[in-house]
């Protein structure tokens, strides 16, 4: 009998020990191709329109990416521009142009570390009441 399942149970248990953003990883690895390997995905949305008026501009994102983004996840990372709406605490519904970020990285403490850094630092930064985070797995070669 192979020892893979309990390999990867075992896996499973080390990586839901790092935090709860990684608690269901369990069977991460099990679906993908053999040229490829599990890797966390991280998606981070960030409003461009301040609570107290005024947008994040062009040049204000690119510091931030260079002093808080950057220096976290030096591997590589990508970033594109969009249109978002949500509604903030007050009710308001907010359309805001929208930065969205994608990094694909190992799971871990200091990862969680470095993505709690990067939100709580953009929320003070630019006067935002949220920055959304999902979480995934995807099947990475590169």
């Amino acid at each position: 009998m192979s020892d893979l399942p309990r390999l990867l149970a075992i896996c499973g248990m080390a990586i839901g020990l790092a935090g709860p953003a990684w608690a269901q990883t369990a069977d991460a690895g099990a679906a993908c191709p053999v040229s490829t390997r599990p890797m966390a995905r991280l998606e981070l949305f960030f409003g461009a329109a301040r609570v107290s008026g005024g947008v994040v501009s062009a040049e204000e994102w690119e510091a931030f990416l260079d002093a808080e983004v950057t220096p976290r996840f030096p591997e590589g990372l990508t970033w594109f521009e969009g249109r978002g709406q949500w509604r903030r605490r007050d009710g308001a519904v907010v359309r805001e142009a929208t930065r969205m970020l994608i990094v694909w990285t190992e799971a871990g403490a200091t990862t969680e570390a470095a993505i709690e850094a990067i939100r709580s630092a953009y929320r003070a930064r630019f006067d935002q009441e949220s920055v959304l985070r999902v979480n995934g797995w995807s099947c990475v070669t590169f």
